[in-house]
């Protein structure tokens, strides 16, 4: 098994344009999701693909990126949620370094872990900069709990863990259907390229 990869390594052009390609699936998808104000987000579909493809820098870097300019063009609130999405892509870029994306049950278990790290950096943010309602389809969740009486950060704590996981598992088994779909050739010299087991 790979090793994890060493921070002073640059990227090649094919990560870079791999990069690219992801933050253009995220922010379309995300999009379109949010549109239809849907419960979960699949706006990291690209994020864990790089992370599995090629390490947990260029994941987190992708995620990162994807929130940042989507922020510019469109939502200010996406690019509050950066660091979440760079925490995704970190956590996925690990979690395929140590072998957790060679079959179904282990990537469940892969998106487990990022949805418990996705929450510790994004309740806060939730909480803190948005008073618990970022105008997601993940609200409902929100307002629900808090109608049965919870506290707001309970409520909170609730609506990412539980809206996340489904979102997380969904993501990560596409992402890791995308892998298993690309010619072994292209996984193996992404693979050879970055220093990951895939």
């Amino acid at each position: 098994m790979a090793q994890p990869e060493k921070i002073g390594k640059t990227f090649s052009t094919v990560t870079l344009a791999l990069i690219a390609f992801a933050i253009v699936l995220n922010m379309a998808i995300g999009q379109l999701v949010s549109l239809l104000k849907l419960p979960i987000f699949l706006d990291s579909i690209g994020t864990i693909l790089v992370g599995i493809l090629a390490g947990p820098l260029a994941g987190g870097l992708t995620g990162l990126l994807t929130n940042l300019i989507w922020g510019l063009i469109s939502s200010p609130v996406a690019a509050a949620f950066a660091p979440v999405a760079m925490a995704i892509g970190i956590v996925a870029g690990l979690c395929a370094q140590y072998g957790l994306f060679k079959t179904w049950w282990q990537v469940i278990i892969a998106a487990v872990i990022i949805t418990i790290f996705n929450a510790i950096v994004a309740v806060p943010i939730r909480l803190y900069m948005f008073g618990g309602i970022t105008g997601s389809g993940a609200d409902f969740m929100t307002a629900y709990m808090l109608a049965l009486g919870k506290d707001l950060f309970g409520s909170v704590v609730v609506t990412v863990f539980t809206s996340n996981l489904l979102d997380k598992v969904v993501t990560a088994l596409l992402a890791w259907g995308i892998v298993k779909a690309l010619p072994v050739r292209t996984v193996s010299r992404l693979s050879r390229i970055n220093s990951v087991a895939t």
